[in-house]
């Protein structure tokens, strides 16, 4: 009997000294965290700053020193091409171009009368053309008081929106005095500079996103319009102005605005940049695979990255896990256990938090 009793408490040890070393097993087995190798639309950005321009921006001066009659506009307001402005003193412009009309149409009578008399042979072939040089004579002095009369009206050369206005009625103004400003602000041009490096890459449609911390959170598409020709010799940059649609008019000439060149877009692997171990100008990554979900040191060629993320262009595939957090404890042909995949949307902070059962056991 008492034979039997300790047989049985020898396999009663046993068995715990198994369950002991599985146990043990279990606890040493390193916990990581992993993320799926996943394909995704990808694009080079390149960033920079520019100031916004007008598609067209004038000052608008006055070319005769005289007298402001009449004001036709407000502050800030729109205006359409060739309206009229400003008006000037030209009560003897008027008069002049009465008196020039006047004198026109005499001239035309007189070269029509002398032309059907010698026609008829009855006047010379020089008195004709005396008429004639009357005729174009009284056509380019209308022409002259036109003009004179022209540089009294200060008219929109083109159609956008006017500045302050800077005179008032009844102010005596000289040449070049500023009336106002006008832009054309439909259009917005954005000049910027871009490191000489990226040349090759710049070119007429190059798509560009830009922001402004006036409306921080809208973005603004447009593209590259035309790439300077020159590159600047002291901080070897290049000037490109590219073309912003401005429909609501919300943009202003002078704003400040980061830009981001979107370049060479293409379909490509991404990985989390915290998976990735350098070595050297080497870059490597443990992957897991299999049902053992066992450890191999793959090394990888990388190309751009973005924000928390790293374009990968050799060494894995689409679907492929590699761990991100718990490198350090991860042994090339040992096994892991997965405690979470960033790729479930789950924040890093929440996927380290030790579960309810693991802070039970530590608690027991």
């Amino acid at each position: 009997m008492c034979k039997k009793q300790g047989l049985v408490v020898s396999l009663l040890l046993m068995l715990l000294w198994v369950a002991s070393d599985v146990m043990g097993a279990d606890k040493s087995v390193p916990q990581v965290i992993v993320a799926e190798v996943h394909e995704t639309d990808f694009v080079d950005r390149i960033e920079a700053l520019g100031t916004l321009k007008a598609n067209e921006s004038v000052l608008l001066t006055v070319n005769v020193t005289e007298t402001v009659t009449a004001i036709h506009f407000d502050d800030g307001q729109r205006v359409d091409r060739g309206e009229v402005l400003v008006e000037m003193t030209s009560s003897e412009e008027h008069a002049l171009l009465e008196e020039a009309r006047a004198n026109l149409d005499e001239a035309k009578r007189q070269y029509r009368r002398v032309k059907r008399l010698q026609s008829q042979g009855i006047e010379a072939q020089s008195l004709l053309d005396q008429r004639l040089r009357e005729m174009d004579t009284a056509r380019a002095r209308l022409s002259a008081i036109e003009s004179r009369l022209a540089d009294r009206l200060i008219k929109a050369p083109f159609s956008g929106v006017l500045g302050l206005r800077d005179i008032s009625i009844g102010a005596l103004v000289e040449t070049g005095d500023t009336i106002t400003s006008l832009d054309d602000d439909s259009v917005m041009k954005l000049e910027f500079a871009v490191p000489s490096t990226y040349l090759t890459s710049l070119h007429s449609g190059l798509s560009i996103r830009a922001r402004t911390r006036a409306y921080a959170d809208r973005i603004f598409d447009g593209e590259v319009k035309v790439v300077g020709s020159r590159v600047d010799p002291v901080n070897r940059s290049v000037l490109v102005r590219a073309v912003i649609p401005n429909p609501q008019r919300i943009l202003k000439p002078g704003m400040l605005m980061t830009v981001e060149l979107l370049r060479d877009p293409r379909r490509t692997l991404l990985i989390p940049e915290s998976a990735l171990m350098p070595k050297g100008n080497e870059q490597f990554v443990f992957r897991v695979s299999g049902d053992k979900n066992l450890v191999d040191k793959r090394q990888v060629v990388i190309g751009s990255r973005r924000p928390g993320e790293v374009e990968v262009t050799q060494g894995l595939a689409a679907g492929d896990l590699v761990i991100t957090h718990g490198t350090d404890k991860a042994r090339e042909g040992q096994s892991v256990r997965i405690k979470g995949r960033e790729s479930s949307g789950m924040p890093i902070s929440e996927l380290l938090k030790p579960s309810e059962k693991e802070s039970l056991q530590g608690g027991t």
